[in-house]
């Protein structure tokens, strides 16, 4: 992002940087910190928390730097004041730390994550998160709060909703109408799990039930609904349309993304706020697309002279997605500039709903995202209230309380939820708050 790198550059002149502390410490959050401490000047990576320190501790080790253990968040300050990076188990700890402009987490959990950011939210720091799980669930009541607070909650630069939305804002300032926000797929199978996924997994450093996430569409269904809270669009059924061009062969050609704009043009004729999506089979990929309406026959004629089609419907895209390479850039315009790369714009517009993988038994514990037990997909918000159903975000941790057969969406009568939790709370708060205000809108 142009200006940014001038900002941190004067920052890093300075002697002033940008102090971050970054919750999570997988396989995002490895390359998140070995790109803030190799390549940005201007932003200095202070502390990284991790439920296994030892994972904390070897981002560090990767660049070359030795980190103290702090147990508390007295210690957290007290060392980073001396200069020295910081390791710990306790999330929160790392949270509190007045000694930290902004947190980065990236768990892709939702308890902890929760419990984590609130605290961060609460002792006053920017909050820039790649956890679509988490922002998907009950992201319109953390950026409530962060808005409260006087600080910024947003999702990150580099993965697919940043960029899609970094993409919805370009063509909105050529004065052209996004209608639709989509997602680039090189494969869906709901009913993908762990073992079918761990060869892959293995090969990247991964984790099976975290890829079969990706594969299963609990991911994208994540991914799009982010991006529909953020500008207000819909999805145009349950699970999306998510039109495969490939039909099923994953050696087909791949089609141009611009070729899709034909199949969704009856679509987006009936969509009045705009929609979210994902293809299958196009390129370029692994990236995103925008279409855009413009109806002006004068600004038509520039489009066409410019190599952009007839229109009224014109295709743009980005034909990649660097993930934690971009984060630090979300990172500064948090700090610098109070600018959300994408947040909530409002109350929820899409959630992600629960749905069975299998037939599931009376008892059967619902364990992880991408696990053998259910799979995500994303559903309108106004249906999700109707019909009771129940986010996967809830879900996961749940015990079914009788038989479901497979492919059956479940409803919050299905299971029994864990006792205690904050997200079930900050849910309950959400609907309490936003559904409330539709219904007297």
């Amino acid at each position: 992002m142009l200006i940014v790198d001038n900002a941190l550059a004067r920052r890093a002149a300075e002697g002033n940087p940008i102090r971050v502390g970054m919750i999570g410490a997988g396989f995002q959050g490895r390359g998140i910190g070995l790109q803030i401490m190799t390549a940005t000047p201007g932003i200095s990576l202070c502390a990284v928390a991790n439920r296994h320190v030892e994972a904390a501790v070897r981002v560090f080790e990767e660049a070359d730097r030795q980190p103290v253990r702090c147990d508390t968040t007295a210690e957290i300050d007290s060392a980073i004041a001396r200069g020295h990076p910081v390791v710990t188990d306790d999330a929160n700890a790392l949270a509190a730390a007045e000694s930290l402009d902004a947190i980065i987490e990236v768990t892709g959990s939702i308890e902890y994550a929760t419990l984590a950011i609130m605290t961060a939210i609460s002792s006053g720091k920017h909050v820039i998160q790649m956890n679509a799980e988490l922002d998907g669930t009950i992201g319109p009541i953390l950026k409530r709060k962060a808005d409260q607070a006087g600080v910024i909650y947003t999702f990150s630069d580099g993965d697919q909703p940043g960029v899609q939305m970094n993409l919805y804002r370009f063509v909105q300032g050529l004065g052209i109408k996004p209608v639709l926000c989509g997602n680039i797929k090189g494969l869906h199978d709901p009913y993908r799990n762990p073992e079918t996924q761990r060869a892959f997994a293995e090969r990247w450093g991964q984790k099976p039930a975290m890829v079969a996430s990706f594969a299963d569409g609990t991911k994208i269904s994540f991914e799009q609904a982010v991006v529909a809270n953020g500008t207000g669009m819909q999805v145009a059924q349950r699970g999306m349309l998510g039109p495969d061009f490939s039909k099923g062969n994953p050696n087909a050609p791949l089609i141009p993304v611009e070729e899709s704009i034909s199949f969704y043009e009856p679509y987006l004729e009936a969509a009045g706020s705009g929609l979210v999506d994902y293809v299958v089979g196009a390129r370029p990929g692994p990236g995103v697309f925008v279409i855009g309406k413009q109806e002006d026959p004068r600004k038509r004629h520039y489009l066409e002279l410019y190599k952009l089609g007839k229109g009224p419907y014109y295709c743009f895209y980005t034909p990649y997605h660097l993930c934690h390479f971009e984060v630090p850039t979300s990172v500064a315009r948090a700090v610098l500039f109070n600018d959300s790369v994408l947040t909530p714009r409002g109350g929820p517009q899409v959630g992600v709903v629960a749905v069975a993988k299998k037939d599931l038994c009376e008892g059967e514990h619902l364990v992880e995202f991408g696990g053998y037990e259910v799979y995500g997909v994303a559903e309108n918000i106004d249906t999700i209230r109707r019909e009771n159903l129940l986010p996967i975000g809830l879900a996961i941790g749940s015990v079914v309380r009788h038989p479901i057969r497979k492919d059956s969406p479940l409803t919050f009568d299905d299971v029994r939820v864990p006792e205690g939790r904050l997200v079930d709370r900050l849910y309950d708060e959400q609907e309490h708050i936003y559904a409330r205000t539709e219904t007297l809108s």
